[in-house]
C-alpha cells in the first residue's frame, strides 16, 4: 500500500509536470524540442494512409451492400460476435419471383418456361454475387480493417508515448536551466553583520555563511538532480522516437500487403462480371429458342389481331434484322406461293425439337412456305436436312 501511494504521487506528479510543459508551450513561454523531418515525414504518411484506408473500407462496404439499414445490422451482428442471419439478396429474390410465376402460367407454355428460366439465372447471378461479396470480405475488407484496428492503434499508442516523453525531455530541459539560474544567485550571496559586540558579529557571520554553504549545496544537489534527470528522459525520448520510427517504416509494408488485397479484389471483381456475362449469354441462347413466344402463349386464334410480332434474341455483337424493304417484301411474297427462296441465316439458331432445324450464322439455306404454318415459321433444307425455321433469323437472297 505504502508502495502504490508513492508510485501514485510520482504519477500525478509527471502528468502535472507534463500539463505545465504542454500549456507553457502553447502560450509560447516555453521552448519545445521538435522531432526530425524524417519522423515527421513518416507520421503524415500514416496519417494519410490511415485516412485513405477509411474511406476506401466505407465506400466498399456501400459497394458491396448499398442498403444502409442491413449495413448497421451487420455492424451490430459484428459487434455482438454474432451471426448475422442468411437472407436472399436481390437477385435471388427476383429469381424466386420468376419461377413462381413461371409454375403459375405453366411450365409447359413459352411464357412460363422462359420465366423459369430467366429464374434460374437470376438466382445463378445472386450467388455469383453472394461469392464475390464473401471473397472481398475476407481478402479485401479485412486486412484493411486490421490495419486500422490493429497496426494503426499500435502507431497511435507509440505516437501518444513519445509525446509524453518529449514533453517530460523538454520538462527536464527547464527544470536544469531554472536550477541553473538559481545557483548562480546563490554564489554572491553576502550579508554585512550589523554592529554590535564582537561575539554577536562572530556568531551572526557563522550562520551566515553555514546557511550559504547549505544554499549553495542544495542548488548544486539540485542541478546535479536535474541533469541526471534530463540525460534519462533523453534517453527514453530517443528510445521511444526510434521505436516509432520503426513502426512508421513498416507503413510501406502495409501499402505492399494492400497491393496484394487490392489485386485479388479485382480477380474477384473480374471473375464475378464474367460469371455474370456467361449466365447471360447462355440465358440468351435458351431465349432464342422461344422467337414465337408471345403467339405460342395464347391458346386462342390470333387471326383477327393481324400478323404477330417475333422478337429474336440477339447475340450481343450481332446486327439487327432486316425487318424492312426488299426482306419484308420478300417473305410476304414468299408467303403467297408455294415456291422456295434462297436465304442467308443471320444468327445461330439451337432447334428445340425434332421438327425444327439448327441454323449457323452466314450458311445459306433453301426456305419455303407451307400452308398452315405459323406465319413467324418457314420450312428450311439444307442437304436433305428439313425442318421448321424462325423466319427473323433469316435474310432472303435475290
Amino acid at each position: 500500500m505504502d508502495f502504490n501511494v508513492k508510485r501514485l504521487a510520482a504519477d500525478a506528479g509527471t502528468l502535472f509536470s507534463r500539463a505545465v510543459q504542454f500549456t507553457e508551450e502553447k502560450f509560447g513561454q516555453a521552448e519545445k524540442t521538435e522531432l526530425d523531418a524524417h519522423l515527421e515525414n513518416l507520421l503524415a504518411r500514416a496519417e494519410c494512409t490511415k485516412q485513405w484506408t477509411e474511406k476506401i473500407l466505407k465506400q466498399t462496404e456501400v459497394l458491396l451492400q448499398p442498403n444502409p439499414n442491413v449495413r448497421i445490422e451487420e455492424f451490430f451482428y459484428e459487434k455482438l460476435d454474432k451471426k448475422a442471419p442468411t437472407r436472399m439478396n436481390n437477385h435471388e429474390l427476383l429469381g424466386e419471383s420468376m419461377i413462381d410465376s413461371g409454375n403459375e402460367s405453366g411450365p409447359g407454355t413459352a411464357y412460363g418456361n422462359a420465366l423459369i428460366k430467366c429464374g434460374e439465372t437470376e438466382k445463378q447471378i445472386g450467388g455469383a454475387e453472394r461469392e464475390f461479396i464473401q471473397s472481398s470480405a475476407i481478402n479485401f475488407l479485412t486486412p484493411f480493417r486490421n490495419f486500422l484496428e490493429g497496426d494503426f492503434k499500435t502507431i497511435l499508442k507509440e505516437r501518444k508515448l513519445l509525446q509524453n516523453k518529449r514533453l517530460d525531455l523538454d520538462a527536464a530541459k527547464t527544470k536544469l536551466k531554472k536550477a541553473k539560474m538559481a545557483d548562480a544567485r546563490a554564489l554572491p550571496l553576502g550579508s554585512t553583520p550589523p554592529p554590535g559586540d564582537a561575539g554577536y558579529v562572530a556568531n551572526f557571520s557563522f550562520m551566515v555563511n553555514f546557511l550559504h554553504v547549505k544554499w549553495l549545496k542544495m542548488w548544486a544537489e539540485e542541478v546535479t538532480k536535474a541533469e541526471q534527470d534530463l540525460k534519462m528522459t533523453q534517453s527514453e525520448f530517443d528510445r521511444q522516437a526510434e521505436i516509432t520510427r520503426l513502426l512508421l517504416e513498416g507503413i510501406s509494408s502495409t501499402h505492399a500487403h494492400h497491393l496484394r488485397c487490392l489485386n485479388d479484389f479485382v480477380e474477384a471483381q473480374m471473375t464475378y462480371y464474367a460469371q455474370c456475362y456467361q449466365y447471360m449469354v447462355d440465358l440468351q441462347k435458351q431465349l432464342g429458342n422461344f422467337p414465337s413466344a408471345f403467339s405460342s402463349n395464347n391458346n386462342q386464334s390470333t387471326a383477327s389481331a393481324g400478323a404477330s410480332v417475333s422478337v429474336p434474341i440477339l447475340p450481343l455483337s450481332a446486327p439487327l434484322p432486316s425487318t424492312t424493304g426488299n426482306a419484308s417484301s420478300g417473305f410476304t411474297e414468299l408467303q403467297n406461293f408455294t415456291g422456295s427462296r434462297k436465304a442467308r441465316v443471320l444468327y445461330d439458331y439451337d432447334a428445340a425439337g425434332s421438327n425444327e432445324l439448327s441454323l449457323l450464322a452466314d450458311e445459306v439455306i433453301m426456305v419455303s412456305c407451307v400452308p398452315g404454318m405459323d406465319s413467324d415459321w418457314l420450312m428450311g433444307e439444307r442437304g436433305t436436312q428439313k425442318g421448321k425455321v424462325p423466319i427473323t433469323y433469316l435474310e432472303l437472297l435475290n
